[in-house]
C-alpha cells in the first residue's frame, strides 16, 4: 500500500509557462493596439476632432442683410423690411426627429412642417444645417415655442428681414416680388445660399444686386438640445440700398382708385424727361404673399385665374387702339401731304369699299367736314379715306417713327412690341399680299394693329414734346444709408421725329377741342382747374359684328364689349403729363376710360400748378439734358 501511494504523488505536474506567455502577448497586443489608437486620435487626427467636437457645442449661422427700401419721388416708402420669426430645426439636435416634429406641429397648429425638411433631405442639406420650417410665427406661436423648449430640441427661433409691400397690390407689376433662392437661382447667381431671399420680377428683380446687400454672421455657443447659450462671434451684416422711384404715390393711388375694379391699365409719364408718373394694371396681385412663401395652391390660383393678375397689361397687352390711332393718320397724311387742315370728305355713315361697307359710329353720318371737326368727333368715313390715300406702307413707317410697334426699352420683363402691320409684314407673317381694303381698317386703329399703353403713352408725349421722344424710366437714383446718392437715371432721348410744327399746332388744337368742345367726344374730361388738356378718345372693337348688324353694347356679354381708351396731354401749352388709359370692354372711351385720366390729371394739377398761360414755354430739350440714343 505505500508503494502505491507514492506513485500516485510523483504523477507529472501540466507545466503552466506556454499559458502565461499567450496570456501576455495577447495582453499586450491589445495595449499596443490602444496605444496606436491613442496615437492617432491625440496626435495625428486631434484637429479633426477638436473640429467635431465644437460642432457639437458651436453654431454657425448665416445671417441675411435687411433689403434696401423703395421709395417714391417724394421720398415716401413703398417697400420697407421688417423682422420676422421663424421657427427653424437643426436636425442633428433633435435625438428624436419624428417626436419633435410631431411636437411642433401641435404648438404651431399649421399645416405639416416634415414637407420642408423632405425638401432640405432632397437638396443634400446636411443634419447640422438650420432648416427653416415655418415662416412669419404669429405672437401666439412664438410663445408656444419659447414655453415648450424642453419638447422641441433641436427647434429653435430665428429673428429674419422680411420685405414687406406697404400698399399692398399697389403697383405690384412694377415693384414685383421676392421669394426663395431657387436651385436654378442658385446656379445663375454666385453668393446666395438657400433660404436666402432673390428678386423674382419686376424691380426687386431687375435691381438685385442694389437692393440685396451684404449677408452676416454669427458664430454662437449651443447646449444639447441646440438652444443658444452665448454669442462668440459676429460679422455684422450690411443692408441693401435704397431705390428712389420716380412714381408719385398720390397719383398711383388715384389712378388705382379710379380704375376700380375693372380690368384695364393706365401710364402717366413726363413728357420733358420719360418719367414713370404712375403705372397700373388691373386685376393686380399682392406681392406680400410671395414674401412670405407663396403655397403651391396659391399660385396655382393666380396663374389659372382668368383675369392674369401677373401680367403687366401696361407693357405686355397688346390691344387695337381704336380711334385714339387717328393721331398717326394726322402726322402721317400731313406730313406726306395727302391731308391739309383744309382737306374735306363727305360721310354719310358709311363707304362702301368693293363689296363691303365700312360704317362710321354714327349711324346718321357726319355730312361734309374738314380736318378739325373729323378729329373732334372722330368720325370714322374722314379717316378711312386719309388711310386709303396713305396706303399702308406709309401709314406703318410714321407709326414706327412715334414708337408703335417696337419694344419702349423700359427695363420691365416681358414686354410686348406689339403689331404695326405693312405689306412687308403680311407678306412674311402670312404668305399673303396685302388688300388695300385692309388699310381702311388699320386707319380707325382695327385690324391687325395692336399696342401697349405705355406706348401710347409715349406717342402722346412724343406729340407734346414736338417730336422728342425719352426712353420711359421709373428709378429716379440710388441711395447709400446715409441719403448720400450713389447712382442717378438721367433722361435719355430715345428718338427725334422731325414733325413740321404747323401740323403739331392743328393736331394739338383738334385734340383741345376733343376735351374742350362741346361737341368732343370727351368733353366730360374737361378739368375745372382752367387747364387745356388735349385728348383723343378711342373705342376698340374686340368681335366684328355681321354686315347691318348694330347690337347695342349693353346687349352684348361683357366680354365681347369693345375696349375703351383715352390718351392725353396737358396743359396744352406746356405740356407737363402725358397719360394713356385703357379700360377693358369698357365701351366708349369718352365714357369709361376719360373720367379716370381726368381724375389723375386733377391730382397732378393739384400738386403740380401749371406756369402762366403767358410765361415762355421752356427749352424741353436743352432742359432736359438727355442724350439722344437713336434718331
Amino acid at each position: 500500500m505505500p508503494i502505491l501511494g507514492r506513485q500516485r504523488h510523483n504523477r507529472a505536474v501540466p507545466k503552466l509557462e506556454p499559458r502565461i506567455a499567450v496570456l501576455t502577448a495577447l495582453m499586450l497586443i491589445a495595449l499596443g493596439a490602444v496605444a496606436i489608437r491613442l496615437y492617432y486620435l491625440q496626435i495625428i487626427n486631434t484637429q479633426e476632432l477638436a473640429e467635431l467636437a465644437d460642432r457639437n457645442r458651436i453654431r454657425l449661422r448665416r445671417v441675411p442683410a435687411p433689403r434696401g427700401l423703395v421709395f417714391d419721388r417724394r421720398h415716401r416708402a413703398l417697400v420697407d423690411t421688417r423682422p420676422s420669426f421663424d421657427a427653424v430645426i437643426v436636425p442633428e439636435d433633435t435625438g428624436d426627429l419624428s417626436r419633435t416634429i410631431e411636437n411642433l406641429e401641435r404648438y404651431l397648429g399649421e399645416d405639416p412642417v416634415a414637407d420642408k425638411l423632405g425638401e432640405a433631405q432632397e437638396q443634400g442639406r446636411p443634419a447640422f444645417d438650420a432648416i427653416t420650417v415655418k415662416e412669419r410665427l404669429s405672437w401666439e406661436q412664438v410663445v408656444a415655442i419659447e414655453a415648450h423648449q424642453l419638447e422641441l430640441p433641436g427647434v429653435s427661433l430665428q429673428v429674419t428681414p422680411r420685405r414687406r409691400y406697404l400698399y399692398g397690390p399697389m403697383a405690384a407689376h412694377l415693384l414685383g416680388y421676392v421669394g426663395e433662392v431657387s436651385e436654378r437661382d442658385l446656379k445663375r447667381l454666385d453668393g446666395y445660399y438657400m433660404g436666402d431671399e432673390v428678386g423674382k420680377f419686376g424691380l426687386e428683380r431687375g435691381w438685385e444686386g442694389f437692393l440685396r446687400g451684404t449677408a452676416g454672421g454669427q458664430e454662437m455657443e449651443v447646449d444639447a438640445v441646440g438652444r443658444r447659450l452665448r454669442l462668440l462671434k459676429e460679422v455684422p451684416e450690411a443692408p441693401g440700398q435704397s431705390v428712389v422711384l420716380t412714381l408719385d404715390l398720390d397719383l398711383q393711388q388715384v389712378a388705382e382708385q379710379s380704375l376700380g375694379t375693372r380690368a384695364g391699365a393706365l401710364v402717366a409719364i413726363d413728357p420733358n424727361n420719360g418719367d414713370i408718373l404712375a403705372m397700373v394694371s388691373h386685376p393686380a396681385f399682392d406681392p406680400n404673399r410671395f414674401a412670405s412663401g407663396i403655397a403651391p395652391a396659391e399660385w396655382r390660383q393666380l396663374t389659372n385665374d382668368p383675369g392674369h393678375p401677373l401680367e403687366n397689361r401696361a407693357i405686355s397687352g397688346a390691344y387695337p387702339p381704336g380711334s385714339t390711332f387717328k393721331i398717326v393718320d394726322t402726322i402721317a397724311g400731313m406730313m406726306e401731304h395727302t391731308l391739309t387742315p383744309s382737306t374735306t370728305y363727305f360721310c354719310p355713315g358709311g363707304i362702301w369699299y368693293g363689296n363691303r361697307e365700312y360704317r362710321c359710329w354714327r349711324k346718321q353720318g357726319h355730312g361734309t367736314l374738314a380736318y378739325h371737326r373729323a378729329l373732334v368727333e372722330s368720325c370714322d368715313v374722314y379717316f378711312y379715306e386719309v388711310g386709303e390715300h396713305l396706303g399702308i406702307d406709309r401709314l406703318a413707317h410714321w407709326a414706327h417713327l412715334l414708337g408703335l410697334g417696337q419694344d419702349s426699352g423700359v427695363a420691365l420683363d416681358n414686354e410686348r412690341p406689339g403689331v404695326i402691320p405693312s405689306t412687308a409684314w403680311k407678306r412674311k407673317r402670312f404668305h399673303e399680299r396685302w388688300y388695300p381694303a385692309e388699310t381702311l381698317s388699320v386707319a380707325i386703329g382695327q385690324g391687325y394693329v395692336a399696342v401697349t399703353p405705355l406706348q401710347m403713352a409715349q406717342m402722346l408725349a412724343e406729340v407734346a414734346n414736338n417730336g422728342i421722344r425719352y426712353k420711359p424710366q421709373f428709378v429716379k437714383q440710388i441711395e447709400g444709408l446715409d441719403g448720400h446718392v450713389l447712382k442717378a437715371y438721367p433722361p435719355e432721348i430715345e428718338a427725334k421725329v422731325d414733325i413740321d410744327p404747323k401740323v403739331l399746332e392743328a393736331l394739338r388744337d383738334a385734340m383741345a377741342d376733343v376735351v374742350e368742345a362741346p361737341n368732343g367726344t370727351a368733353h366730360k374730361a374737361k378739368l375745372d382747374n382752367n387747364v387745356t388738356m388735349c385728348g383723343k378718345t378711342g373705342t376698340a372693337q374686340v368681335i366684328k359684328q355681321a354686315a347691318g348688324a348694330r347690337i347695342a353694347e349693353d346687349k352684348l356679354p361683357e366680354r365681347y364689349r369693345d375696349h375703351a381708351w383715352f390718351v392725353a396731354f396737358a396743359p396744352k401749352e406746356h405740356p407737363m403729363i402725358a397719360i394713356a388709359c385703357i379700360v377693358e370692354h369698357g365701351g366708349h372711351g369718352g365714357s369709361a376710360a376719360a373720367p379716370v385720366v381726368r381724375a389723375v390729371m386733377e391730382k397732378f394739377f393739384q400738386l403740380n400748378p401749371p406756369p402762366p398761360e403767358n410765361a415762355p414755354a421752356p427749352n424741353l430739350t436743352k432742359a432736359s439734358g438727355g442724350r439722344i440714343a437713336a434718331r
